[in-house]
């Protein structure tokens, strides 16, 4: 019988491909110097934490997509609760490492070695699966929508003067608000976080230029009809 010429999935290489598609998107996540409130620990159906790996791939995932809820869930546990996930969502992998024994052999095989029989029946495995967050299922019910929690307080930051004189002068147009930091090239705008989320206001001003930075990229190198959306967003992280 011929085997299968299908490549088998490999839950390592797709965690490490999608750390690196997020990294050079901008601003790395686990590095957010200011504070936007909400939940930053992502949670299961039952409301176990996630640990590990996992927990970080989902952090970036939810700061990345700007999702309010922390809960994540397969799509049988989501039909299990008569909700529905919506045609064209992405969903994220999730891996399990664990081990299993093989218990096959006799009980007189047993006996003969403990140590070495021990060793030949305790195997260790990894398991993916895929995971949507709950903001993109329809249907769930309240409770896996909890109210944001207060943004950490600290001292507001005040504008430093010479630093905000410089900025003030360029000529690109930055939208104060909200609690994600990017640049919008449709509308060819920044938009920034208000500076009282900052507890550093050096930070702020690093964030800014950061995506001040992916507006001069565009005007430097402009996308041309032919080149593929792709190469346009990849551009992106030249400043990162």
């Amino acid at each position: 019988m011929a085997r299968s010429s299908t490549p088998k999935f490999d839950a390592s290489e797709v965690i490490t491909n999608e750390t690196i598609r997020i990294i050079e998107r901008g601003v790395l996540p686990w590095r957010k110097p200011w504070t936007a409130g909400g939940s930053s620990r992502p949670l299961r159906v039952g409301g176990e934490s996630y640990q590990g790996v996992n927990n970080f791939l989902l952090t970036m995932r939810t700061v990345m997509a700007g999702h309010s809820s922390p809960f994540w869930m397969t799509i049988p546990q989501a039909n299990a609760l008569d909700a529905k996930v919506r045609k064209g969502e992405k969903s994220s992998v999730v891996v399990y490492y664990g081990q299993s024994r093989n218990d096959a052999g006799g009980q007189e095989d047993q006996e003969e070695s403990d140590d070495r029989s021990e060793e030949a029946r305790t195997f260790r495995f990894q398991k993916s699966y895929r995971v949507f967050n709950a903001c993109q299922i329809d249907g769930l019910p309240d409770s896996f929508f909890p109210d944001p929690e207060p943004a950490p307080e600290h001292p507001p930051s005040e504008p430093i003067p010479h630093m905000q004189a410089f900025f003030d002068a360029i000529d690109i147009t930055t939208v104060f608000t909200g609690t994600e930091a990017y640049y919008l090239p449709p509308v060819d705008k920044v938009y920034m976080p208000s500076i009282t989320r900052f507890q550093d206001p050096r930070n702020f001003y690093g964030v800014w230029a950061h995506e001040l930075a992916h507006n001069a990229d565009v005007r430097i190198m402009p996308r041309r009809s032919a080149q593929p959306v792709a190469l346009w967003e990849d551009r992106r992280g030249v400043s990162a």
